[in-house]
């Protein structure tokens, strides 16, 4: 059975709670046993929020330092913030302009979702932009691009404009050089 740790972190209103949310369903569907927890902190004034989400058997909801397989950062200082969760051989998918002001020693994959959710006329959209883009990594996570899919259709099946916005930043993101 597949085991994965995943910090997933940004500041309040990104919605990373919603991506956290969208991944552990994705499990389910899998048939895979997921735990979830966050912490809020001031993220009602744009403070930071970090979710742990982990996939497998585990018997402890938090993910210790140096344990995390990947992070999904929302917002680019959350690399450093948060990067001290990354084991040794751990990835990291960051929204930033450019992946070269990245500076640590694990892998890290940039991309503008900030520019991408503009482009497209969706500025509440960079999660799920940022979330399509790591999707495009085969491997990095445990789920794939139409495990998502299907989690949003079923979320949204009675509400048709919010799913072809949700599925338009999917696919920029997944799509994005």
């Amino acid at each position: 059975m597949t085991q994965q740790q995943i910090i997933i972190s940004g500041v309040g209103g990104q919605g990373v709670l919603f991506v956290t949310r969208l991944l552990a369903e994705a499990a389910i569907q899998k048939g895979m046993p997921v735990v979830t927890s966050e912490t809020h902190g001031m993220a009602q004034r744009g403070g930071t929020v970090i979710s742990h989400l982990k996939v497998g058997d585990f018997s402890s909801v938090l993910i210790r330092p140096r344990h995390a397989d990947g992070l999904l950062a929302l917002k680019e200082e959350n690399i450093l913030q948060h990067g001290h969760y990354l084991k040794e051989n751990g990835w990291s998918i960051v929204n930033c302009p450019d992946s070269k002001a990245m500076e640590i020693d694990k892998p890290v994959y940039g991309i503008d979702a900030n520019r991408l959710a503009i482009e497209n006329q969706a500025r509440r959209s960079v999660n799920l932009i940022l979330l399509g883009y790591a999707l495009k990594f085969r491997g990095h996570l445990f789920c794939g691009f139409k495990d998502i899919k299907a989690v949003l259709s079923n979320r949204f099946s009675k509400r048709e404009k919010l799913l072809n916005s949700a599925m338009k930043a999917l696919n920029a993101g997944y799509h994005a050089a």
